[in-house]
């Protein structure tokens, strides 16, 4: 058995190769800014949205993939608090046409390196609905970008049914992604201190308990093909599932809605990416969702530890597994044509 890095036709491209066989790899967890939605928020009331010009898709984005051995990335706007949240119908409408507009040129500018994942305007589920039809149906994108709730209410109520009927008639899935410091969960100081604890602790936190309602409340029965990928590793559900295996069977006053066992959402209709950082983290996570299950992510453009290395080089990983997890089960999901 041999695995490595490999040096492509560009000098400055890395690739990765497993058994002498070059593989493709695929990052479910990247986001960017766009300036054209800077031009359409100025002058209202969210004309202090952050974006950071280091976030702006470029040349950079590019050098960092090749250095990397990234060949694709799935982009999305799910980042600083979903601020788009706040804005009202209207305003929330102009934002993510534009947001998904932009994606759509970029892509089509690098379609062999970029996918496309509309980053919906939730609050307003059958608007989240028709934007996430238009960006499939008219701009090629494969997938949504959602955060794990909406002004402190999860999206597992039937209220936004509607989003998610659209996303399982449109057979593309959803990526998860928190908030920055899980503002809903928090009272004050509650994440004070060192150590950033609103993203290390918050961001898995609002993961797990969005996971958590989407099984207990019934959305995945109701949806029985809709697929859903949570940042951070699956947050901190596939690290204790076995007290959430047995909740609802101990405690009558659970009144959960699912009708299958939590480890069996975690086998089929929930995926989690790579972003556990540590040998045993990444064993742990395969061992109780399958392989098929996880996919590689990054958090670029954030300076999170790469976990490509950690894949490659798992003692307990088959090479078919490597390949699954590294871009196999991605390509599949988000059907690239390699």
């Amino acid at each position: 058995m041999s695995y490595g890095l490999g040096t492509g036709a560009q000098s400055s491209r890395r690739e990765i190769v497993l058994d002498g066989r070059r593989i493709t790899t695929v990052d479910i967890h990247a986001h960017c800014v766009f300036p054209e939605v800077a031009d359409v928020v100025a002058g209202t009331v969210l004309a202090d949205a952050p974006f950071p010009p280091w976030q702006v898709l470029g040349p950079s984005r590019l050098e960092e993939m090749n250095a990397r051995a990234i060949d694709y990335q799935a982009l999305s706007m799910t980042i600083n608090g979903h601020w788009w949240y706040e804005a009202d119908r209207a305003l929330a409408a102009r934002i993510v046409r534009a947001a998904d507009e932009a994606l759509a040129v970029w892509v089509n500018e690098h379609p062999d390196r970029f996918i496309a994942l509309s980053s919906v305007a939730l609050p307003y589920p059958d608007l989240a609905a028709e934007q996430l039809e238009y960006a499939v149906t008219q701009l090629g994108a494969r997938g949504a970008a959602v955060g794990g709730q909406v002004h402190g209410e999860y999206p597992s109520s039937e209220r936004f049914d509607v989003f998610w009927a659209k996303a399982a008639e449109l057979d593309v899935p959803v990526f998860m992604h928190p908030a920055l410091g899980a503002p809903n969960l928090v009272l004050d100081n509650t994440f004070a201190g060192r150590g950033g604890l609103g993203n290390v602790i918050g961001g898995p936190f609002e993961t797990t308990l969005f996971l958590t309602h989407m099984m207990f409340d019934g959305t995945l029965d109701r949806f029985p093909t809709l697929k859903i990928v949570g940042a951070h590793g699956g947050g901190y559900l596939p690290s204790y599932l076995g007290r959430t295996e047995v909740a609802c069977s101990r405690f009558e006053e659970a009144s959960c809605l699912n009708t299958r066992q939590p480890s069996e959402y975690l086998r089929d209709q929930i995926y989690a990416d790579s972003m556990v950082f540590s040998e045993e983290g990444l064993r742990h996570l395969v061992a109780e969702m399958g392989a098929s299950q996880v996919v590689y992510g990054t958090d670029v453009p954030f300076p999170w530890p790469e976990t490509m290395n950690l894949i490659i080089n798992s003692p307990t990983l088959s090479n078919d597994e490597k390949e699954a997890i590294l871009g196999g089960n991605l390509i599949s999901l988000l059907r690239i044509d390699v």
